[in-house]
């Protein structure tokens, strides 16, 4: 698995797309701290980018490269080699050349602005670290995806629905949910229904962290009495580790049965 993972990050850390996710990130970091001129507020305009476009790139990085290395893969198979050891290195080598350039291309110019002698340095670690969490999720999911539909049209379709779902529709049927039932109890729901979604519980915890939940409302302060406690927080993070491994969960098993 660690030959596929090495060759697999070695062959997108030399693509071209990976320069362009490096500068991309590289570029907003020098012109977020341009315009802001602070730490914190940089960090918050930041969230509001990378929170949507993370998975996004995620899930179209992990469907192109499994289509596009599909003769390879059936090459590999071809050896006496796991199938899980070849799907899972070539996951761990799109979502950790995706993370690196994440890590470097926003820490970077943070780290030259000072950002080492500055309060919101744990800020921006919990925003790099939901970064990482989200990348490896939707790659994952992306790959899930892909090998279960062999034509490439279905796949890409499947896979932008999903993060479209994830990102857009399901805040609209959240907020309408709590709308309709508002004369209801609804704080174990809104709890519930934040974890079950990556992207809405990163959202709420840097938010928490960041210190502007009053800007949530009531939910906010529903967030606040559990997300902003050391239990909540561990919860968090344990939750979007099991929302990480899941998809590799899933990802062995299509990998197991699929007759290729």
């Amino acid at each position: 698995m660690l030959k596929i993972l090495k060759y697999s990050f070695y062959d997108l850390i030399r693509s071209r797309w990976s320069y362009v996710y490096f500068l991309f990130y590289l570029t907003l970091g020098f012109v977020l701290l341009f315009l802001n001129n602070d730490v914190s507020k940089a960090v918050i305009t930041l969230m509001n980018v990378i929170i949507v476009l993370i998975p996004l790139i995620g899930t179209i990085f992990g469907v192109m490269y499994y289509y596009n290395s599909r003769e390879f893969t059936e090459l590999l198979l071809a050896q006496p080699i796991k199938r899980s050891s070849i799907f899972m290195g070539q996951y761990l080598g799109v979502a950790g050349s995706l993370t690196l350039s994440l890590v470097l291309g926003l820490g970077i110019p943070f780290v030259l602005y000072g950002l080492l002698r500055s309060n919101a340095i744990f800020d921006f670690s919990l925003l790099l670290v939901t970064g990482a969490f989200l990348t490896f999720i939707f790659v994952g999911l992306s790959f899930v995806i892909a090998i279960s539909n062999e034509n490439k049209i279905k796949g890409f379709g499947y896979a932008v629905l999903l993060w479209l779902f994830l990102a857009v529709v399901y805040d609209g049927l959240f907020l309408m949910s709590l709308i309709v039932f508002e004369e209801y109890p609804l704080d174990t729901f809104s709890l519930v229904a934040t974890m079950l979604n990556p992207i809405d519980l990163s959202r709420i915890l840097i938010l928490l962290k960041l210190d502007i939940s009053a800007l949530l409302g009531y939910t906010g302060a529903i967030f606040k009495k559990f997300f902003g406690t050391d239990l909540g927080f561990l919860v968090s993070m344990a939750v979007l580790f099991l929302w990480t491994v899941l998809p590799i969960l899933g990802l062995r098993h299509k990998a197991k049965r699929k007759d290729f």
